[in-house]
């Protein structure tokens, strides 16, 4: 069997060709247009219908899927270079004209959301999943080159590395009636309370204290009950972990991380990331002049590709935004005043897009801003942590050298009133031969959306997690 990718990619006629494909569109009774999902280009296949029997032909209905027979010849028509004679026609699935809902014209975002197991048959989430596919190839692409070694973090976990607290509990208990007793759960299936993972950061440190370099990416989930277009439940995080990698390592090995995956997509998805950004530019153009981005799909990702980052500390980038136009003139929602202020997304764009013109990176945060496991600089104040900021979204990856020393890290526990005895363990990798080691987190649903330029977070998953929403 052989893809449409495939023959289109030839170039070149063949005899008694076969393809599958799902029917696009079928007009005048003659041109069947299909689709097999290998690529968005559609193959015209064309027929005589005086050889097909008109029972037959009432059944290819967009939608459809069909085995077509025939030879493969040069196109006389205008649109394609090729097309299927047909001589054999076998309808292998029916679809309902009346009640298919994916019809041959443009659908909105938010209804095809509601069809979300019918939604990857549209030109648009083709696109945004192949290049999700060729993304998720490159994260294990690029750090097997480097040689480290992939882990798999639990999903469950009775670990909070994030101490948000906005968990997923999991439990076999069923919850008293009355609502009189808290649940025992030393009775649980685990003996404690578990939830599921919100990071698998903790656990992959201590596996880079013994293997060096290793990179986590799975599933991870957040219970925020936030209904807006960057959050999500369920989503996908790429968490590598390096012993011996001091912050300057760590910012490099992000630039360098980030710079091969977009150089991938640029080299393989060219059909995909040109349907993507003529996408964009005609939805930009139904914006107001003054909320339309600067810079198209493809410019933007060759702009970060193309350009060294940026690197400033946080104290440089509060003066900068201290005494920038927007904040003097009250343009920014958060207005930026004191020193400990943390960034908010109109900051960090303002410094990328305006400012600077290039991918940033900012580092060495107030440590009350940032998480207990983050070194504790010289200055008592700020801590060993890096944002990498991209033009149209902001942060996309949070990362930082982790304090290895045991005396500062109990202190900064007690101080933040973080149970110690729940992470003993996470204290004994201090105890046994603790080193320097830093590490980073990359949601890869935001660089799919940065990579695709999709609006909205929920557009580059297969099936969204949301508040009120499981149905698929």
């Amino acid at each position: 069997m052989i893809k449409i990718y495939d023959l289109l990619s030839e170039n070149r006629t063949r005899k008694n060709v076969e393809v599958y494909g799902w029917v696009k569109t079928f007009r005048a009774n003659r041109f069947i247009s299909i689709n097999d999902g290998s690529t968005l280009l559609n193959l015209q296949c064309v027929i005589n219908f005086e050889n097909f029997k008109n029972s037959t032909l009432k059944r290819i209905n967009t939608g459809a899927s069909l085995k077509i027979l025939g030879d493969l010849v040069y196109s006389e028509g205008k649109g394609q270079n090729l097309e299927i004679e047909v001589s054999e026609i076998l309808i292998l699935g029916d679809s309902d004209p009346d009640e298919y809902p994916i019809q041959p014209k443009k659908h909105s975002l938010e209804f095809l959301r509601e069809k979300a197991h019918l939604r990857a048959r549209t030109n648009t989430f083709n696109a945004v999943m192949k290049i999700r596919s060729v993304l998720a190839f490159a994260v294990h692409e690029f750090f097997q080159k480097k040689n480290f070694n992939y882990l798999n973090t639990p999903i469950i976990t009775g670990s909070d590395a994030e101490g948000a607290g906005e968990m997923f509990k999991v439990t076999t208990l069923e919850p008293d009636v009355n609502l009189e007793k808290p649940l025992d759960y030393k009775k649980d299936f685990f003996g404690k309370k578990t939830h599921l993972t919100v990071s698998g950061q903790l656990e992959a440190e201590s596996y880079a204290l013994a293997l060096g370099n290793v990179y986590t990416f799975g599933p991870t989930f957040r219970a925020e009950n936030s209904n807006t277009k960057r959050h999500l439940a369920e989503f996908w995080m790429i968490e590598p972990e390096m012993a011996f990698f001091d912050l300057n390592d760590n910012m490099d090995l992000a630039e360098q991380f980030i710079k091969y995956l977009l150089n991938k997509i640029l080299s393989t998805c060219q059909v995909e990331l040109n349907f993507l950004n003529k996408r964009l530019e005609d939805e930009e153009k139904t914006k107001p002049k003054n909320e339309r981005n600067e810079m198209g799909l493809i410019e933007k990702i060759k702009f970060v590709n193309n350009n060294d980052f940026k690197r400033i500390s946080y104290t440089d980038a509060i003066e900068i935004l201290r005494n920038s136009k927007p904040n003097k003139k009250n343009k920014f929602k958060y207005k930026i005043s004191d020193w400990g202020t943390d960034l908010q997304s109109e900051h960090e764009r303002f410094l990328v897009e305006k400012y600077f013109k290039c991918p940033l990176i900012i580092f060495d945060y107030p440590a009350k801003i940032k998480a207990f496991y983050m070194r504790l600089n010289q200055d008592k104040k700020t801590v060993g942590a890096m944002d990498v900021l991209f033009p149209g979204i902001g942060e996309i990856i949070g990362g930082s050298q982790r304090e290895e020393r045991l005396d500062v890290l109990i202190e900064r526990m007690e101080n933040l009133k973080i149970d110690q005895n729940e992470l003993w363990w996470y204290l004994e990798l201090r105890k046994f031969g603790s080193a320097p080691h830093s590490g980073f987190g990359l949601g890869f649903e935001r660089l799919v959306q940065f990579s695709t330029g999709m609006n909205n977070i929920r557009d580059v998953i297969p099936f969204p997690r949301t508040p009120q929403n499981a149905s698929f």
